[in-house]
């Protein structure tokens, strides 16, 4: 994967359909990450967002479409083989292990890395977030919710992906503990990690990535870049805004 240029899909989704039960949720997603992007995807509460995250990662199966990393078809695959695959999730909510310290919870999901260059430790993880090296003994349940989020990333890195994945990232953070977040996250862009993010702060987002997507009730209506975005106002009220 090392030998992908920057302007190759990394992640390619196309076609995408899913559903809980009887119920279609997705109807023919298509969206792509290129090697060393940051790319978004947006839209209003309940459009379908974390249910294409979902379907990615295998925990919704998909009933259609394709998923591929790398070329490599994943549509179809368990969950485990889609991690293994080089795709780490940051889920909504957080979900750090409760009963498991700060250094455990890291530590349980490490992995080296297969590929070359340098594998995330925890020690990495507390450089990137120090406040998490002074918690490292505290048990997650006891942490703030700004600290189960960088916790959750943490966790994410020590599986070393080569995408990494962030379900809404700063939701219901303090502005400071966003802040450092956003800081973090244009550090690892910088680094060359591939990151699809889900995420409401329109300001942050069009800073640092890429390209973006919305997604309106299972459907793809609007993709462009960051400057395409900004240029964009009345996408942004249409799709996005209250």
């Amino acid at each position: 994967m090392n030998d992908l240029r920057r302007s190759d899909p990394l992640l390619e989704v196309q076609g995408l359909t899913a559903a809980y039960g009887r119920s279609q949720v997705l109807y023919g997603v298509d969206l792509e990450v290129g090697a060393g992007e940051m790319t978004s995807l947006l839209g209003r509460n309940g459009m379908g967002k974390t249910t294409t995250v979902y379907s990615i990662m295998g925990l919704v199966p998909p009933l259609g479409g394709s998923v591929r990393m790398a070329g490599r078809e994943l549509s179809g695959q368990p969950p485990w083989r889609i991690g293994q695959a080089g795709i780490g999730l940051v889920p909504e909510a957080r979900q750090v292990f409760p009963n498991l310290t700060t250094h455990e919870n890291l530590v349980a999901t490490a992995r080296v890395r297969r590929n070359g260059g340098a594998s995330w430790t925890a020690d990495r993880v507390y450089d990137l977030f120090p406040a998490l090296a002074e918690r490292r003994g505290a048990p997650g349940s006891l942490l703030s919710g700004g600290e189960q989020q960088m916790l959750s990333i943490g966790r994410a890195l020590m599986t070393n992906p080569v995408l990494l994945i962030l379900d809404e990232a700063t939701e219901g953070l303090a502005p400071l503990v966003r802040r450092e977040i956003w800081a973090c996250l244009a550090q690892l862009k910088a680094a060359g990690q591939s990151i699809l993010i889900i995420d409401k702060n329109i300001d942050d987002l069009t800073r640092i990535a890429d390209r973006h997507f919305i997604l309106e009730k299972g459907r793809i209506v609007w993709s462009g870049t960051s400057g395409k975005l900004r240029a964009s106002p009345d996408a942004v009220a249409r799709h996005i805004g209250i």
